[in-house]
């Protein structure tokens, strides 16, 4: 084809990729020459913590996309261009640098990307250069399935069932890069440098190597070779947090290291054949569409600042705590002191490693917002720091969900009882000790709720109940008439 740019930028975001990749399959098929390079942005670093296992997840990540790139031209002297400031200031500063055209990108629906995106397209337009985006994070995305009247859906079931009506080999095939690779450009070389280190970005190491996290596009595939070889289970071994039944790959997608059209491909393929463990994972990835597409359709869940407001508004007239109290049992929250095993040992895995379990999202969220009566959002706010995986539309659909105040919510009066929880998905404990090994010395059937052991149980095992593991901060049974006392309100607001 006739290519309209003489030459053109990819610039890579939450698509750490070198296959697969939308931007840069545009961008090659458009640009006699493309240049590759991505931004660490001062605008979102500056708002982190100074040990950010993410961060150094896409450090060690631009690596190998810069050895994939290097490949993929044939020589040392291609690679990733990594700059370093703000959005808004670098990229034109860079495209201009580099004499390009038009500046090629994926698609980012959280607001603050929105507002950046915005201001990016407005500097590059002023110097005469094109910005093109388009969608590689979802499968569907923004208004791709809507109901028959034309609307976005807010009730999951429909959706998916819309969904995996409308997927088809076209939605999931992959973007080709390797055929088009020709038209990589090699970098300038006052531009050809490693990535910054993370004491150059401002940044400490983190515990990341420690805890084995595999990174880059080599860390999804060995992920989701490891996963296909299990995934037939995946629906009986999903909820239980001792078992590895997850397949660990959401801070890939979350980062692009793995394409999601590839791995919805396979699990299609496997799901088509009957494989029942494949169609609840793929039920799964639905989901993070859905949730992608009220984040894009229905801004007031979320504004740039992650300020957000119940997708269901008559849900904000619920009072929760802000008092000092409300702070105290916040703060127990975060450092898994509450008292409640399961709590305490999914909190402490989130602070220790940046993973929680699935299960134990659900069960630590409906445990603060509800059995302790604080803020979804302060909770919200936590996990954003907490998790490798952080997105925000995932968080902010999955809190509102706990919440009861979101797209397709529980009802209100659903409120998790995490020690029926804990027998039920930890029934021998195996979980719980991993985190908090005092515990291990109480027999099994007690250690789910240490305050309901005998004191001749306690006396055996040497425990002391409030100096080797805290009392409750709350009585569940307690927790839940006051919850169903503060979402009362919404009740009566209905009846109004």
């Amino acid at each position: 084809m006739d290519k309209p740019y003489a030459a053109g930028l990819a610039w890579f975001r939450r698509d750490l990729r070198a296959h697969d990749q939308a931007a840069l399959h545009h961008a090659l098929r458009h640009c006699r020459q493309v240049h590759a390079a991505f931004l660490f942005d001062t605008d979102i670093l500056e708002a982190l913590p100074r040990r950010d296992r993410r961060v150094e997840f896409i450090r060690e990540s631009l690596v190998q996309l810069d050895v994939a790139l290097r490949l993929l031209g044939g020589s040392p002297r291609h690679g990733l261009i990594v700059v370093h400031g703000r959005a808004r200031e670098e990229i034109p500063r860079l495209a201009r640098q580099l004499g390009v055209q038009a500046v090629f990108a994926n698609h980012d629906d959280e607001p603050a990307a929105i507002v950046r995106d915005a201001k990016v397209r407005g500097a590059l337009a002023d110097i005469g250069i094109a910005l093109h985006d388009g969608k590689d994070h979802v499968v569907f995305g923004r208004r791709e399935v809507l109901t028959q009247a034309g609307t976005p859906y807010s009730v999951f079931t429909p959706y998916k069932k819309a969904w995996l009506a409308k997927v088809d080999d076209f939605y999931l095939r992959a973007y080709p890069i390797e055929r088009h690779a020709s038209a990589l450009a090699p970098r300038p070389e006052a531009l050809a440098c490693d990535a910054p280190s993370l004491q150059d970005l401002g940044f400490e190491v983190t515990n990341l190597k420690d805890l084995a996290i595999p990174v880059g596009t080599a860390g999804g595939k060995a992920l989701f070779d490891d996963f296909l070889q299990r995934i037939d289970h995946y629906g009986s071994a999903r909820d239980f947090p001792a078992v590895k039944g997850p397949s660990y790959l959401s801070v890939h997608l979350r980062f692009g290291t793995v394409s999601i059209r590839d791995l919805a491909r396979q699990a299609q393929a496997l799901a088509s054949r009957g494989n029942e463990g494949a169609a609840t994972w793929l039920g799964e990835l639905v989901w993070r569409d859905f949730y992608m597409q009220v984040l894009a359709n229905f801004p007031h869940v979320a504004d740039e600042h992650g300020q957000g407001h119940s997708f269901r508004r008559e849900y904000d007239r619920v009072h929760f705590d802000h008092s000092a109290k409300g702070k105290a049992l916040f703060k127990a929250w975060c450092e898994g002191r509450t008292g409640y095993p399961l709590v305490d040992a999914a909190m402490l895995q989130l602070n220790t490693t940046g993973y929680m379990h699935n299960r134990l999202r659900m069960v630590t969220a409906s445990f603060l917002c509800k059995t302790l009566g604080v803020d979804w959002r302060w909770g919200e706010r936590y996990f954003a720091v907490q998790l490798n995986d952080y997105d925000l539309a995932a968080n902010n659909g999955g809190w509102q969900w706990a919440a009861s105040c979101g797209t397709d919510a529980q009802p209100y009066f659903r409120i998790f009882n995490p020690v029926t929880q804990s027998r039920r998905f930890d029934p021998e404990g195996k979980f719980i000790t991993r985190y908090l090994p005092q515990l291990a010395a109480l027999p099994p059937p007690v250690l789910h709720a240490p305050w309901t052991a005998r004191p001749v149980d306690l006396e055996a095992a040497g425990f002391v109940l409030g100096r080797d593991y805290p009392m409750p901060v709350v009585d569940q049974d307690e927790g839940r008439a006051r919850a169903l006392e503060r979402y009362a309100v919404v009740k009566t607001a209905k009846a109004d």
